[in-house]
């Protein structure tokens, strides 16, 4: 490259460094592009050594890669590979050098402008003779940068082979040289970048594999049942995945639970809290069909699985087997409710279920039966506490508890009870019916004539108390008397209608509701029930028998429950006075054993 003017060393140029180019081109890294530059430098430009220092994340440069024709015995230009120079004296450097082109020249003269912290090596070749010689500590300097004008590193090459500060052919060969490296160099960076954004994509995919397995095997293994509702588009609601936990609690096929949705499910009861749950994503204790036709207590926890970027994508359902629980919550409040040795409704239990046919408002006797003015309130009479617990307790909580069949007391279907709609919107006074013909009682009106109407339907509180069970707790023992009360729930219960309560009020008393009666129907049941009780009973092979006295009284709005039960119990008293029975004494105590 001495003689620059002949024209075939400018060609034998050009073949080299077209040669060199195709190398950079052909590293498949990073490194080996940073390699092949400083290669190309010295075998295709004439230089002895050269070193490319590339700019890092923080914006100072380190020395990335060292080539030298012969190795130096003191190391060379190799002892620079890692050092750092800070950006801010890279960029003082670059300013203060004469600028050829887009090479930067620094000549010996000009060493006080090399910082301390930039990288540097000086050979020990001849001092210049002549004022175009190369001077040992003379630097030539090619900034790469990037298509956007940004710093990429700077390619400083040494020790030219000619001993001659290079000339303009070899300056515009190193500019070339230098732009090309500029681009292999963007191109290395952008397919590493590629490289290791692929990585981390195959990395998240791994880890989205495994988490994908993760819950797969969560869902489908979980002890308990789990569903995915969708919640979008024409199949929302419907289950589109179930596990076979899922389908054991429920005895249907996975094949048929994916065509259906909770809502075909839920008992209609549990309707509305279904709904209302799935919208919130919460948890509801409701009833969910069987195969068999029954109905399985479960609870249900909602969770909406949602996109970043869509939203709610479906809803996750964990259902939890909550029938013994259920159960055991049934016996509870059954045991609380009744009486342990009859399974009657006990006195708690009547009084609760006056409370909720009867309101505040009093009626006059025989007067229509209207509903009441305002709406279905919390019923008279019912603890705040209790209502509220038994709302929770059926898992309905806010909705009333008195609609429907409550503890076996409320209307059934073709049930005559009118107080008890079939919804939950009103309430029907309960009103004392008129009596036909002229009485002395409290109960009475004056006297009506004509057939009756719904207006004399009232509801009878019929008092029963058992005569001659004393003496058959004295002779035999508590252990037949108990017996005794057993049979005698029994036959009550046969002689009454479906909808009557018969409760156990204490020892050997009990009480009958009937609503939706007339005067004459209610001696007719009183009628029913004396004979059911008077036929002998078999009590460990002994016949016994015991007689009843029975009082007829009537519940009406406006009555306490109290009053409602003395005014039963007086009736009851005057008959079994009149028939010669056991009587009350001192603070109208009775004289036989009065058992909880």
């Amino acid at each position: 490259m001495e003689a620059e003017s002949e024209p075939y060393v400018r060609l034998a140029t050009l073949r080299t460094l077209h040669r060199v180019v195709a190398d950079l081109n052909a590293a498949r890294s990073l490194a080996g592009t940073l390699q092949a530059v400083v290669e190309g430098a010295v075998h295709g430009l004439g230089f002895d050594a050269a070193a490319v220092s590339l700019v890092r994340p923080d914006g100072d440069l380190v020395v990335a890669a060292v080539w030298e024709l012969e190795e130096s015995p003191m190391g060379g230009p190799s002892v620079l590979l890692g050092q750092v120079g800070s950006r801010e004296s890279w960029d003082r450097l670059l300013g203060v050098s004469d600028h050829w082109g887009t090479l930067r020249f620094l000549p010996y003269d000009r060493g006080w402008a090399v910082a301390s912290d930039i990288p540097r090596w000086i050979g020990d070749g001849p001092l210049p003779v002549y004022a175009n010689d190369w001077h040992p500590a003379d630097g030539l300097l090619a900034p790469m940068y990037s298509a956007g004008g940004d710093l990429l590193g700077v390619l400083s090459v040494d020790r030219p082979r000619s001993g001659k500060r290079p000339g303009a052919w070899t300056r515009e060969a190193l500019e070339m040289f230098s732009l090309q490296a500029s681009i292999a160099i963007g191109n290395a960076r952008l397919r590493a970048e590629m490289q290791r954004a692929l990585a981390r994509l195959e990395k998240e995919q791994q880890a989205l594999r495994a988490s994908e397995e993760s819950f797969r095997q969560a869902f489908e293994y979980a002890p308990s049942g789990m569903a995915i509702t969708e919640l979008h588009g024409a199949g929302r609601g419907q289950l589109t995945r179930v596990n076979d936990a899922l389908c054991r609690l429920l005895g249907r096929p996975r094949a048929v639970l994916r065509q259906q949705s909770f809502a075909d499910l839920v008992h209609p009861e549990d309707r509305a809290l279904l709904e209302r749950t799935s919208a919130e994503s919460g948890r509801a204790e409701l009833r969910l069909s069987r195969r068999d036709g029954g109905y399985q207590w479960v609870c249900l926890r909602n969770s909406i699985v949602a996109d970043a970027a869509e939203g709610p994508s479906f809803l996750l359902t964990h259902v939890e087997d909550i029938e013994d629980r259920k159960r055991h919550e049934l016996q509870l409040a059954h045991r609380a409710s009744h009486d342990a040795l009859t399974g009657l409704p006990n006195g708690a239990e009547l009084k609760a279920r006056l409370a909720r046919r009867l309101c505040p408002e009093p009626q006059p006797v025989g007067a229509a039966a209207l509903p009441a003015e305002v709406g279905h309130q919390q019923p008279y009479g019912y603890p705040a506490d209790s209502y509220s617990a038994h709302a929770a307790y059926e898992g309905l909580e806010g909705a009333d508890p008195y609609a429907g069949s409550v503890h076996g007391y409320g209307p059934v279907e073709g049930s005559p009870l009118p107080g008890l709609a079939a919804g939950f919107g009103e309430h029907v006074h309960a009103v004392v019916p008129a009596e036909y013909g002229p009485s002395g009682d409290a109960w009475s009106v004056p006297f009506r004539s004509g057939p009756p109407t719904p207006v004399d339907k009232g509801l009878a509180v019929l008092f029963c108390d058992l005569d001659g069970f004393k003496s058959i707790n004295d002779r035999f023992g508590h252990n037949a008397g108990d017996s005794v009360l057993v049979e005698v729930a029994r036959r009550l219960s046969g002689a009454v209608r479906d909808g009557d309560t018969v409760a156990r009020l204490g020892g050997d008393e009990f009480v009958v509701l009937a609503d939706g009666i007339g005067r004459d129907e209610a001696k007719d049941l009183a009628h029913r029930l004396r004979n059911a009780i008077i036929p002998p009973m078999r009590i460990d092979g002994r016949a016994m028998r015991v007689g009843v006295s029975l009082g007829i009284g009537w519940a009406g709005c406006g009555m306490s429950i109290e009053e409602v039960l003395h005014t039963a119990d007086e009736r009851m008293y005057d008959e079994k006075r009149a028939r010669g029975g056991a009587v009350r004494g001192a603070r109208g105590e009775r004289s036989h054993r009065r058992a909880g």
